[in-house]
């Protein structure tokens, strides 16, 4: 259905694509900000251009370049990914409709995100990695005026996905720091950050890019 008043955190489709409303600015001409789920590219529009999408059980999306599937069924996994459905924050927590947040620590039935919200199991759905056999693709709102370029522009955005992730310092890698010739392992990552073995913190994405690291051994290849 068409929107005459947004929330932020709503599912809608702008031309035909799924997006989230992140700001809502009444007093604009195009009073809507976006951003496409998919690749996070950020639009502006008018309410009456979009049309309503509440996510549910089964239902499966690409994020960030990743395809998932929501499921009520499934439990929540660290590092994995929760959207935040029905929310009911505690004092201390600040999350809102529809968010996106990535699992810390489990203790009993509660979530910890890397955010530091506690999250109870009713409020949200699991994103579960890959498309399930009988869940429904709701990418586009009309597939049929999908056009072969955007599936092809959807194929090579998962396919860059799996490279960046294949990038990725894991939990076991070890470096050798070029500059000074000390070996460490990756023993925790928070974030965006891998911890190593002597306490030193670097961006994950410096493991890969700085001419500074050089990997000696990954978890990720048995014949490394």
């Amino acid at each position: 259905m068409n929107l005459l008043q947004v929330r932020k955190g709503q599912f809608v489709y702008y031309k035909n694509e799924l997006h989230k409303v992140y700001s809502v600015r009444p007093l604009s001409r195009l009073s809507i900000k976006l951003f496409r789920i998919k690749d996070m590219e950020q639009v502006n529009c008018r309410a009456d251009e979009l049309t309503l999408h509440r996510p549910q059980h089964l239902d499966s999306l690409i994020f960030q370049g990743v395809r998932y599937t929501l499921r009520k069924d499934k439990p929540a996994k660290v590092d994995g990914y929760i959207l935040i459905t029905h929310p009911d924050p505690g004092q201390l927590d600040h999350y809102t409709l529809n968010e996106f947040e990535k699992v810390g620590e489990l203790v009993g039935d509660k979530v910890y995100t890397t955010l530091y919200n506690t999250v109870k199991p009713k409020e949200f759905l699991v994103l579960e990695p890959g498309e399930a056999p009988d869940s429904k693709v709701i990418d586009y709102l009309d597939p049929s005026l999908v056009t072969a370029e955007q599936l092809e522009a959807d194929r090579e955005l998962e396919e860059k996905a799996v490279e960046e992730a294949a990038k990725l310092p894991s939990v076991g890698d070890i470096y050798l720091n070029l500059d000074n010739g000390i070996k460490a392992m990756v023993v925790a990552l928070v974030d965006n950050e891998a911890i190593l073995g002597h306490g030193e913190r670097v961006k994950s994405d410096d493991l890969f890019k700085s001419d500074s690291w050089n990997v000696i051994y990954s978890t990720g290849e048995e014949d490394f």
